[in-house]
């Protein structure tokens, strides 16, 4: 974003802070109509949102009310939602609770965090451009309390994979952390991380966390998972068969796993 503003003689300032009277003062003297936020990761200073005389439009990756806060799109994975999208909306002092201009939707299939992200930052510009080319035709429309989540930030603690979960929810987990923090296992004193999983069908082959065949499928709760890209520390992603032919783990292993230590 910086390159090409640069490249076009926009101004480009990176103020430490916005909550510091000095900032509020320069931010106000540009005398603008309209600001647009994308992706900030702080509540605004009610003197910024009022600085501009149409207020502050900010791009947020969830169908609003549904997933209000800082992790809108590994919330959506985790929790299975088949639908997510972007939200236009005006800023105010809650956090994402301001009146919506306009949503566009798009699947969730079975994108990562990763790939949902950047598709979502794609529809999102794009509906960004159509909402200001037509403000008049966009009202903002006030969001029903019902159906109101919070995507809370993601902690690093919940990337460890237990096994004592459903596979299905495993394999959400795989996809809402990629690319980071990326969810991880341990083994023989190492975290491995899994990039992607297969499914498989093997529920009450074997006890949680235990690899039942030659190709690393670890058995969970209603099934198993089959890991197909994963990463040792210090070193690349790689296939499930490359790790294993330098990183044995033979079936019968009892992975560790939160409940188990």
């Amino acid at each position: 974003v910086q390159a090409r503003a640069e490249a076009l003689g926009i101004d480009v300032r990176h103020p430490q802070t916005l909550r510091e009277p000095a900032a509020q003062a320069a931010f106000a003297a540009l005398d603008l109509d309209l600001a647009v936020v994308a992706a900030y990761g702080l509540i605004l200073p009610q003197p910024i949102l009022d600085a501009p005389r149409l207020g502050c439009l900010n791009v947020h990756g969830s169908l609003l009310p549904r997933w209000r806060g800082a992790a809108p799109v590994q919330r959506a994975i985790l929790a299975g939602d088949m639908l997510t999208g972007v939200t236009i909306m005006q800023m105010e002092r809650g956090l994402d609770t301001g009146p919506m201009l306009a949503t566009v939707e798009t699947p969730v299939d079975a994108k990562t965090a990763g790939e949902l992200t950047e598709e979502l930052a794609t529809k999102g510009a794009a509906l960004m451009v159509t909402v200001l080319a037509n403000l008049p035709g966009h009202p903002p429309i006030a969001q029903p309390d019902e159906g109101a989540t919070y995507a809370a930030k993601v902690d690093k603690a919940e990337a460890r994979i237990d096994f004592h979960e459903a596979a299905g929810q495993i394999e959400r987990q795989i996809r809402a952390f990629n690319p980071a923090p990326g969810a991880w296992f341990e083994h023989a004193g190492e975290r491995i991380r899994i990039h992607a999983c297969e499914l498989v069908d093997a529920h009450g082959l074997a006890a949680p966390g235990e690899v039942i065949d030659d190709r690393l499928t670890i058995e969970c709760i209603n099934g198993a998972i089959r890991p197909t890209f994963v990463q040792r520390a210090g070193k690349g992603v790689m296939t499930t068969a490359e790790l294993l032919r330098g990183f044995p783990v033979p079936a019968g292993t009892r992975l560790a796993t939160p409940r188990l230590g």
